[in-house]
């Protein structure tokens, strides 16, 4: 049996191995969605079945699932002759949605890792590419009706074979996206970060052997699970039921919505989405994997310290929701999946688990990436470009904790660009970039606050698309707590405010130079009843420009003045406010005060 310090020593290995691939892929990527967003992970999994051995600490969650499931499926298609079988020096590449991915601009690349003539892992990484053909700049048509309207959908094949790229099938990939010759730096970043990976597991394996490293990575999978199933006894048997909402599909325009059931029995959670919408004629589908790795990144926010491997994905059972939208199957269009779909399904997953483990789960975030693409001409530089702008957004209060403002994605641990990158890189020019005071939902511990910046258009023409969500519907609030901001997206075009039809999706709406795009990310959900946040923390809320005086009265039941906080007109309003409450509740829904309140700012 493996001894714990070696076993310890191997573990942070494997986790350094992967973090050298992504800084690796990060530092020589041309794009900045990757060498700035960081949109890209990194990992090592199983020759056998493709389950995950380690990944990247600066990688994506929403890949912990879904990069075992590609490399999966690429295993099985070798296994049945439909791939060509792998040799030394090969790279695969493939950004098929419906075998393992998520959507088509998400591009994964593969490798085995030989040692004594056997693959002994698979190394594999994904990078999102910012653009990969289909009827709109960027990828994300919010009004297709067919994945190959978003899109080049690439099955499993060797772009690099005994090390050298194949420049045939490179060109076929160039001659269906945009920008194309700026790929190719992303394209060799992607490869080389592999090769580090490789370099970095042959010291490894040269210095414990292989026999050392292969039980080692066992034994940490048994830990994990068996650590997940500790923390999973903790929670109070029973079943817990939820709703999320997508505002739209992006063509029909009547919110989707995702029921959750979760049952705790014994060290067992079963997750089932029976009761969801069915599929959708528009982009925000969810495949399979995207639907199970929204899960298991759920419950990674919920367990942190649970180790990152397959293990801990063995107590959760995910019952395949078919005949949904959260299953999509060719031709579904899929391009929300991951970005938009998958944060609804965690949300869903905190609001069912909050009601058993109110300590460890916190109200819902801004869960949205804002997806924004601008594509169009530059006259300056006599060339095209294809701009994607991803933000951040308020996360939910917790339980003795206000929510983080401006944090990323849930699906994530990417950044937006900088400004000053965006706008050497592009024809661009921002006018504003900041918080959105008042978008956090109000509660005891209130929710975070979403950005809100202004883009200008400064010459050429483009097209601009969004596929972002939360438009209709604000981040759930919990126990008592309010609901976060809905997103807000403005185009100002020759001076007319003009609002997408589905308020957070459209395509292909035309700029000319002058026009801009404003956009309101999310705050967070507020947690537990906003009466009984401190007082002191509203009035020095007010004091920071978070809520106008006249908010922190209707939100909060509080009163400031010029003097900072009146505590005998708070204590008289509250007290009021709480007989009115009781009055109207009469056998009733109590109404909440929020639709009383003064609308969010924008």
């Amino acid at each position: 049996m493996i001894d714990p310090v070696t076993l310890t020593v191997i573990e942070a290995a494997l986790q350094q191995v992967c973090d050298e691939m992504d800084l690796a892929f990060s530092r020589a990527a041309f794009s900045p969605i990757i060498a700035e967003a960081n949109d890209r992970s990194d990992g090592i999994y199983s020759p056998v079945d493709g389950s995950l051995i380690a990944q990247g600490a600066g990688g994506l969650p929403v890949f912990v699932g879904t990069m075992q499931f590609s490399t999966r499926c690429l295993i099985e298609r070798i296994r049945e002759g439909l791939t060509a079988a792998p040799e030394p020096g090969d790279i695969y590449i493939v950004n098929d949605p419906y075998l393992g991915g998520t959507h088509l601009m998400d591009v994964r690349f593969a490798m085995p890792f030989w040692r004594g003539g056997q693959i002994f892992c698979w190394l594999s990484n994904t990078g999102h590419w910012p653009d990969i053909g289909g009827a709109v700049p960027g990828g994300f048509s919010a009004s297709a009706t067919a994945v190959e309207q978003e899109g080049l959908r690439l099955p499993p094949v060797k772009l690099f074979k005994r090390g050298a790229m194949d420049t045939e099938i490179y060109q076929i990939i160039c001659s269906n996206i945009r920008v194309a010759e700026q790929r190719i730096g992303d394209v060799k970043a992607q490869a080389a970060a592999l090769m580090v990976g490789e370099d970095g597991l042959t010291r490894l394996m040269d210095r414990y052997g292989d026999d050392t490293v292969r039980e080692a990575i066992s034994e940490l999978r048994a830990r994990a699970a068996a650590r997940m199933r500790a923390e999973i006894a903790a929670i109070p048997e029973g079943t817990y039921r939820s709703v999320a909402h997508v505002d739209s599909d992006g063509v029909v325009d009547a919110p989707l919505e995702i029921r959750l059931t979760v049952t705790k029995a014994g060290e067992r959670l079963t997750f089932d989405f029976a009761g969801s919408s069915p599929p959708c004629q528009g982009p925000m589908n969810s495949v399979l994997a995207t639907t199970l790795s929204s899960v298991y990144l759920a419950m990674r926010h919920i367990f942190p310290d649970v180790p990152i491997s397959a293990g801990a994905f063995e107590p959760l059972e995910v019952i395949t929701p078919a005949g949904t939208f959260l299953d999509a199957h060719y031709p579904r269009p899929v391009s929300g999946c991951a970005a938009e779909v998958s944060q609804r399904i965690a949300e869903a997953v905190f609001a069912a688990l909050v009601q058993a483990i109110p300590d460890r789960v916190t109200a819902a975030p801004a869960g949205t990436s804002g997806n924004f693409a601008l594509g169009g001409h530059d006259p300056a530089r006599g060339r095209g470009f294809v701009m994607y702008q991803l933000s951040g957004g308020g996360y939910g209060g917790a339980r003795g904790l206000d929510g983080l403002t401006n944090g990323c994605s849930t699906i994530g641990i990417s950044k937006a660009p900088p400004v000053e990158i965006m706008e050497q890189q592009f024809p661009v020019l921002y006018h504003r970039y900041g918080l959105r005071e008042g978008s956090g939902g109000a509660g005891r511990w209130r929710g975070g606050f979403g950005l809100d910046y202004e883009i200008e258009l400064r010459r050429g023409e483009a097209r601009a698309s969004f596929v972002m969500d939360h438009g209709r519907f604000g981040p759930q609030g919990a126990l008592g707590g309010q609901d976060g901001a809905p997103n807000m997206v403005r185009v100002i075009r020759d001076g007319e405010v003009h609002i997408p039809p589905h308020l957070s999706k459209e395509q292909d709406i035309p700029l000319r130079p002058g026009d801009r795009v404003r956009v309101g990310t999310p705050g967070g959900g507020g947690y537990g009843d906003p009466m009984a946040r401190d007082p002191r923390a509203v009035a020095e809320d007010v004091r920071l420009g978070y809520y106008t005086p006249d908010e922190a009265r209707a939100l909060f039941g509080v009163v400031t003045g010029t003097g900072g906080l009146d505590a005998k007109a708070t204590s008289d309003l509250r007290a009021t406010l709480r007989d009115a409450a009781e009055t109207q509740q009469s056998g009733a829904t109590m109404t909440r005060i929020k639709d009383k309140a003064p609308t969010h700012r924008s």
